[in-house]
């Protein structure tokens, strides 16, 4: 049987669950809906992977087979729900974090954007290019279609929501020069490996072996690269072997209720200090 091409690859299903508790789901809805059409429209004719985006009903069960878009508030709620490092079925899974995006004053819908496509991009946070600088030495770079041109203000609106830039294939391409070719959905970016203002990327020196790190924009930081627990950045550190499925859905539907009470009742008790 012939491989598959990227024209004939199938449409992955994915199930967008809502466990935030700043986000309604009329909230998300909208954005789920924007985040189809960036998909099917901008994203699978450049890298040849298509997604149908479903939302999960509360108290329901994701589809059996569907990889996993969960909207959490924060690492800690992501540790605290079961949701780890891929689903119940061993399939991908990627984590929003609204409120952190919320406190920080980032838009949670770029996030989601962001998180979506580079699931699509490399679902098992294992792919690379390598580009060799000398016959002892060279860099490995992650393969990662959001991070060098993330920024919020980099971003474009579909539907009036607000999803992130993308780079192209070429963007990995050391022999492309510079302006020769589109390089990311916004013609932001005329060089391969170039970073945006407040752009970034996963690079492994293969000479030295000092991991993973992050090359940065020099002209903003921002510590949301730093990778907290469940993000791709942190999983891309850990071995594959190391990564923990996710709790069944029933049973994070069981812990998300009993944290939402226990913030309910840490709002009271501030009321009444």
């Amino acid at each position: 049987m012939p491989p598959l091409s990227r024209t004939t690859t199938p449409t992955i299903e994915i199930s967008v669950i809502n466990e935030s508790t700043v986000l309604a789901d009329n909230d998300v809805a909208p954005v789920v809906a924007a985040l189809q059409k960036q998909v099917s429209d901008d994203f699978y004719p450049v890298w040849g992977t298509n997604a149908e985006l479903k939302i999960v009903s509360k108290g329901a069960q994701p589809p059996s087979g569907s990889w996993w878009l969960v909207l959490l508030d924060d690492s800690d709620q992501a540790n605290a729900l079961g949701y780890h490092d891929m689903t119940t079925e061993g399939l991908p899974i990627g984590k929003v974090f609204a409120a952190s995006d919320l406190k920080v004053g980032t838009s949670w819908t770029v996030t989601a954007s962001h998180e979506l496509l580079e699931m699509l991009g490399d679902p098992n946070i294992n792919l690379t290019v390598f580009v060799q600088n000398t016959n002892t030495a060279g860099m490995l770079y992650a393969y990662e279609v959001c991070d060098a041109c993330e920024d919020d203000s980099l971003g474009y609106r579909i539907d009036n929501v607000l999803v992130s830039d993308f780079v192209y294939p070429a963007w990995f391409e050391s022999f492309r020069g510079e302006g020769t070719t589109q390089f990311d959905r916004m013609n932001k970016l005329h060089n391969p490996f170039q970073l945006a203002v407040g752009g970034y990327i996963g690079i492994f020196n293969v000479t030295t072996g000092s991991g993973w790190t992050q090359k940065t924009d020099q002209r903003a930081t921002n510590l949301l690269h730093r990778g907290a627990v469940g993000t791709r950045r942190e999983r891309r550190t850990i071995p594959h072997d190391q990564w923990v499925a996710s709790l069944p859905q029933r049973k994070i539907a069981s812990n998300a209720q009993k944290y939402r009470e226990q913030l309910e009742t840490i709002q009271q008790r501030r009321e009444a200090a």
